[in-house]
């Protein structure tokens, strides 16, 4: 319903696509001024530093695509139009992710993506069949472990009521974290967003091993093939999660 409404009004579409794309492109943007003064950021040179951009990007636009409307329960759970959805014969949590489902956002991956091409095209790497399967492997599982902080900042909104900006420090915050190199955070930050909010998983390892670079933590490469398995376990959290924040929903009392 919600992508039939937007094709009724295609210039403002296109307008708001053009806009998405134009904003997720800014950080990029950053990125190519802070290497104009620098050739190496982080161990990394521009090319490098673009694939990391790239996945990371194009990884979040798929999770914000399809679950990003999880921010706005928390208004639900404060006017109490979140009963509605409970009457009805679905998901909660399939009903929440598509309303006022935004086919706009297809302009964050549209952005990630080309930036991604263009890095692939780019860096020097001593491709081999393992490393090409790592690049879809890590976008879809970088894509699950977006959504599964995604639901698990939703089932927090049943508590907190007023919790979306928290969220979005996990999920666009996150994504702006893994935009550089991990060499340039303190090793504190890597360590917890490799073993606290595993977003570390998203692209950071991957891309290192793709790159031929070791870690900052000094960890096995083998953990680069780790994502499915860190994405199978959040989305398993999550899950838990979101039955446990629904089964504890008590209206809003209006």
């Amino acid at each position: 319903m919600w992508i039939r409404s937007a094709a009724a009004y295609r210039t403002s579409f296109l307008v708001t696509a053009i806009g998405s794309f134009t904003a997720s492109g800014l950080s990029f943007a950053a990125i190519l001024l802070m290497f104009s003064h620098v050739e190496v950021l982080g161990g990394l040179l521009l090319p490098e530093a673009a694939l990391l951009y790239g996945t990371s990007n194009t990884a979040l636009g798929l999770a914000d695509l399809t679950l990003g409307n999880m921010v706005s329960l928390g208004q639900r759970v404060r006017d109490g139009t979140l009963n509605t959805l409970l009457v009805r014969p679905a998901p909660v949590l399939a009903q929440v992710a598509a309303d006022r489902f935004a086919l706009r956002r297809i302009g964050r991956i549209g952005q990630g993506a080309l930036v991604l091409i263009w890095a692939l095209a780019q860096v020097d790497v001593a491709w081999t069949p393992l490393k090409i399967l790592l690049v879809p492997v890590m976008l879809i599982s970088g894509a699950a472990i977006f959504g599964a902080v995604y639901i698990v900042g939703a089932a927090f909104q049943f508590c907190a009521q007023d919790a979306a900006e928290v969220q979005n420090s996990f999920t666009y915050g996150g994504n702006a974290l893994l935009q550089y190199p991990p060499a340039v955070f303190a090793k504190e930050v890597v360590w917890g967003a490799t073993f606290v909010i595993p977003l570390a998983f998203v692209n950071w390892l991957p891309v290192l091993y793709i790159l031929d670079r070791g870690n900052p933590l000094g960890l096995p490469t083998w953990l680069a093939f780790a994502a499915p398995a860190v994405a199978t376990a959040l989305c398993a959290a999550a899950g838990l999660a979101w039955r446990a924040g629904l089964r504890g929903y008590r209206s809003a009392g209006s």
